[in-house]
């Protein structure tokens, strides 16, 4: 049985789209899984599924005559003198697939969903052979929306950001949102039946992150030293990225560290969040804080403080439905997050407290008013005693 994704209807409704619909993102965040949930629902008969993971199809793709791959394909059932839908999944197995994809693209009328799990990747093969030929979707693991439905926990959509805390709904929702901040959104963890699995699950994706996924996208010998580097920046998770200490502390290079860094972004393990800056005399213009694109990774990778975690979720949770910025002053005061709504004008300053209280919502209306910014609000883990003016972290989704 599918169950439902955010994205779905967009993608839906790019399958009408001439352009290549690409679908990327971390593996196992199920891109295999709507990608074949897309074909189903496609009326015509005439589509095919390509997983590239396995050996006999990445040979059909080897070939230097493309139009032997048609022969090929008209083999398996498919009829080129109609429109064709081709699902070609982990394209980055394949070194040359985008000047298949281009030449079959421009000779034939194919219907191209594709799959891979490096943004870098997929970024830098598309930029010029496929201009203008091809969108880009980015999956993630679940939102705590999705998570619920995932669990077939009654769900309704709600404005979050005027909300206030309910201890009602904290009631009802409370165990999976805990779940949520500790094991993340992974599909198959969100899934597991108990807590050891959702642990194994979660360490297996870190390992085939690194021996397959960084292995194919990158030259790193000592992968030892690179998972070390892993668990630093998961210790830091909400900090700001002091390349300087971590440079020393792993002995690795200043250079070889920024190249880290930004492959770690690329192939979605990280996301880097800049600074909001609209007076830089006064403001910090450099540093980006570092979160995971999963709370659960974080889980099994270091002991990181429950605050951390809560913060890092909450990153999460907002990335889903805008954009995310910082704010931080000289003097070390910030703000976690300035987010601006999808189609909005207006950013919203958010700041994550575990137990907020009354002081904290002083301190967030002050540096909101330094900051120029008219809406703030706080977001807390948990019942706060008299106190009940801020958003409950499971409300936003």
């Amino acid at each position: 049985m599918y169950l439902p994704r955010i994205k779905y209807p967009a993608l839906a409704a790019h399958l009408a789209n001439r352009q290549v619909t690409v679908i990327t993102g971390m593996r196992q965040t199920g891109k295999t899984t709507i990608v074949k949930e897309l074909l189903k629902n496609i009326a015509s008969e005439n589509k095919i599924f390509i997983d590239l993971e396995k050996l006999n199809n990445r040979e059909l793709f080897s070939e230097k005559n493309y139009d032997n791959i048609v022969n090929i394909l008209e083999q398996r059932g498919l009829n080129f003198k109609e429109k064709v839908y081709i699902a070609l999944d982990e394209i980055q197995l394949v070194p040359n697939v985008t000047s298949i994809i281009k030449y079959l693209y421009d000779e034939y009328k194919i219907k191209f969903i594709l799959t891979g799990s490096s943004s870098f990747y997929i970024k830098n093969m598309f930029s010029e052979s496929l201009a203008g030929r091809k969108k880009i979707f980015e999956l993630y693991p679940l939102s705590f929306s999705e998570m619920l439905g995932f669990n077939n926990i009654p769900n309704k959509e709600i404005d979050f950001t005027n909300t206030r805390f309910n201890s009602i709904e904290y009631d009802r929702l409370k165990f999976y949102y805990e779940l949520y901040v500790e094991y993340g959104g992974f599909p198959e963890v969100v899934l597991a039946d108990n807590i050891s699995d959702k642990k194994d699950i979660l360490k297996d994706i870190i390992y085939s992150y690194i021996n397959v996924d960084i292995k194919s996208l990158s030259d790193i010998r000592n992968l030892k030293n690179f998972y070390a580097l892993i668990k630093m920046l998961a210790a830091r998770a909400g900090t700001r990225l002091d390349y300087s200490k971590i440079s020393s502390l792993t002995g690795i290079s200043r250079p070889s560290l920024y190249n880290y860094i930004y492959l770690l972004e690329q192939s979605f393990l990280i996301s880097l969040v800049p600074v909001f800056a609209k007076n830089p005399d006064r403001e910090i213009v450099k540093a980006k804080k570092i979160y995971f694109n999963d709370n659960g990774l974080i889980s099994v990778l270091a002991d990181v403080g429950s605050g951390s975690k809560f913060e890092n979720s909450i990153f999460n949770q907002l990335r889903q439905s805008g954009e995310i910025k910082y704010y931080a002053l000289k003097n070390g005061k910030e703000i976690d997050f300035i987010y601006l709504p999808y189609g909005a004008k207006k950013e919203i300053a958010f700041e994550a407290k575990e137990t907020p209280t009354m002081s904290d919502l002083r301190y967030l209306q002050n540096l909101s008013e330094q900051a120029g910014i008219k809406r703030y609000r706080l977001v807390g883990r948990n019942p706060s005693s008299n106190f009940a003016d801020y958003i409950w972290g499971g409300d936003v989704r």
